[in-house]
């Protein structure tokens, strides 16, 4: 590993400091930091690079900041796989579990290619309009289909592998992978899934029929979605951050992705020891 690229929640002052210093740590050894454009010029970095030249060229890349930082940078590099190190300046993420002090040890493993990955399912989401291919996204967490504030319930025909399951009446529908179970899924009443399994969660959002429930299915799966609502305020939103209007007759298919993401993976905790502290469970 010579490049390694860098990214951070610009606006937190911490993380800018982290990132100075990994930047001069880095160049110390002899190493090639390729600072993304924003962050370089917070940091009066005069090197800066654009996000597609980082996702071509990075042999590693260093997140600085939460989960909603790593997943835009999973978005960027994932189909290269490269090897991600998420680290939390702030409370214990999900994804972004290697912690500041971990930081420099954690660079140092990865360098000499002792470092173990948890390798995360993404998901590809397309619309199709009129015959039309009109977006393809790939995405960590979630793709959800949801209504804006003064629309009406959605119809979603929905299909699984091209078998008719259900025409949800609801708020909207939330198709998650297992990493994805633990964010809006969750709060929708979805299941918790460990990330290391291969399956998709459909979580229907405030359900006008109360039997609808959160479903899970596998892997190879393919989810049809017809938009059979006239409301011109329905979105799909993709690891809530990319958002799209949708209209009426619009097709959504959602499936695994070919790549996956690469997490660094820390050794001084486990899945569970996130969950049981992020979720508090056992505090009174």
């Amino acid at each position: 590993m010579k490049k390694i690229a860098i990214f951070a929640k610009v606006h937190d002052p911490r993380c800018l400091d982290v990132a100075g210093k990994l930047v001069t740590w880095l160049e110390k050894r002899g190493l090639v930091p390729l600072v993304e454009s924003h962050l370089a010029r917070h940091l009066a970095y005069a090197d800066g690079k654009e996000r597609e030249d980082i996702r071509t060229e990075a042999d590693l890349v260093v997140v600085l900041g939460g989960d909603g930082t790593l997943i835009s940078v999973a978005r960027l590099v994932g189909a290269r796989e490269v090897p991600i190190l998420g680290v939390n300046l702030g409370s214990l993420g999900f994804l972004t579990e290697i912690t500041l002090d971990e930081l420099y040890p954690a660079l140092e493993m990865c360098l000499s290619g002792d470092y173990e990955v948890s390798e995360r399912m993404m998901l590809r989401a397309t619309v199709t309009r009129d015959g039309e291919e009109v977006v393809s996204h790939r995405v960590l967490n979630d793709v959800v289909i949801n209504k804006g504030a003064l629309a009406r319930i959605v119809d979603m025909e929905t299909a699984v592998d091209g078998h008719y399951l259900t025409t949800f009446k609801a708020d909207g529908l939330i198709i998650s992978t297992p990493t994805g179970s633990t964010g809006y899924s969750l709060a929708a009443n979805g299941p918790i899934v460990q990330p290391a399994l291969d399956c998709l969660v459909l979580t229907p959002i405030c359900p006008h029929t109360l039997t609808n429930r959160p479903i899970v299915v596998g892997s190879d799966a393919v989810i049809s979605i017809r938009l059979l609502s006239e409301s011109e305020d329905v979105f799909l939103t993709l690891d809530g951050q990319v958002g799209f209007e949708l209209k009426f007759g619009d097709l959504i298919r959602i499936r695994r992705a070919r790549h996956r993401t690469r997490l660094v993976a820390s050794r001084s905790k486990n899945y569970f020891e996130v969950l049981r502290t992020k979720l508090k469970w056992g505090e009174r």
